[in-house]
């Protein structure tokens, strides 16, 4: 008899779709072993594996590009343009090929992070299409005008084919979508204690002076460490491996380790608008510090959500690149409202998929 099998595909875009993905899939394997996970994505394989336990299969497929970036910031429409066209002419054979690999592997259920295209393979293939967003690829085309209007039509149709959306927090309408579950914030939780990591890394400040930067899977070109020594006795973690060697910066290159898990050590943290990073920072009830991102529509909606809902700074880009980063001496603002997001959407997706294949 063979497993339960559950298809995930996340949108090649960063490593934030995966991230979430990966971190639903984990909790799956938590509740039921047997379920075979299968993570189609271009995102690497280290990535997945920090936040899933035990065995998966990973496919290195794509089937939308989300944008094409040179750096976290730094978009280039052109090349999306390009290649969206390439993907929705070519959907035929990219649709036939998948679903000969879903059919030969006896998939159950597909969750989407949020490729438009999985959709429609779902309903041809005859397999039920779940996914998973707080934003949907055609509300990021459509705020690019007119040069974007067939590509945003043809992501809006394919949604139509999605058999359920979870709908996570700091979300647009997602109104292509007919079953629309909302749920609360996905990401994953710390695997080191403070001890362990504060012994490991030699965190010799305090909490207080103590701060991750994080800018996404692009990374940031141009970060001006140069203000680090500004903060001579304050500690600052970043992933970024081409960080100069600093006295008060700590490089963290293992790739088993997450920006997750040295949030607890931290007194903020300083970022990109991007969801998994603020989901997992506002899990943890640490305050964000953020830059602003111009013409990319889900940015409003992840700073209007840390407004709402978490302690927060909001810096302009100008003041981060050029400034000398007086704003870590300010105190967040506190949030505007008084009921707190729902903390629980890793857990909840992930019970409704073992649920279903229990049923």
């Amino acid at each position: 008899m063979s497993r339960p099998t559950l298809y995930i595909a996340a949108t090649g875009h960063g490593f934030g779709h995966a991230v979430r993905s990966a971190s639903v899939a984990g909790k799956i394997k938590q509740l039921n072993p047997d379920i075979l996970l299968i993570l189609a994505t271009k995102a690497p394989r280290w990535l997945l594996e920090s936040y899933i336990d035990g065995d998966f299969i990973h496919r290195s497929v794509s089937f939308d590009v989300g944008v094409i970036q040179a750096d976290s910031l730094t978009m280039d429409k052109i090349a999306t343009k390009a290649k969206m066209e390439h993907i929705i002419n070519n959907q035929n054979s990219i649709m036939a090929r998948e679903i000969n690999y879903l059919k030969t592997n006896k998939v159950d259920l597909i969750l989407a992070d949020i490729p438009p295209l999985m959709a429609k393979i779902g309903k041809i293939a005859e397999i039920p299409c779940w996914m998973m967003s707080n934003f949907g690829w055609d509300f990021i085309y459509q705020d690019w005008g007119s040069e974007f209007t067939e590509i945003t039509d043809w992501c809006s149709k394919c949604y139509q084919e999605c058999d359920r959306l979870f709908r996570l927090p700091m979300h647009e309408p997602m109104t292509a979508f007919s079953n629309i579950t909302d749920v609360g914030l996905t990401g994953g939780n710390p695997r080191y204690s403070i001890e362990q990591l504060r012994e490991q890394f030699k965190l010799t400040s305090p909490p207080e002076k103590t701060i991750l930067l994080t800018f996404g899977g692009l990374g940031l070109d141009a970060i001006p460490y140069q203000n680090l020594s500004n903060f001579a006795d304050w500690r600052f973690i970043t992933f970024d491996r081409q960080a100069p060697d600093l006295p008060n910066l700590v490089k963290i290159t293992d790739t088993k380790y997450r920006p997750v898990d040295f949030m607890a050590v931290c007194s903020k943290i300083v970022s990109k608008p991007g969801y998994s990073t603020f989901a997992e920072a506002i899990r943890l009830d640490l305050p964000i510090v953020s830059i602003t991102r111009e013409d990319f529509a889900e940015a409003r909606l992840l700073l209007e959500g840390i407004k709402n809902y978490t302690d927060h700074q909001i810096i302009p880009a100008k003041d981060f690149f050029e400034g000398s980063w007086d704003f870590l001496n300010e105190i967040p603002e506190k949030p505007r409202q008084k009921v707190p997001l729902a903390k629980d959407g890793t857990e909840k997706i992930a019970q409704e998929i073992v649920d279903y294949f229990n049923n």
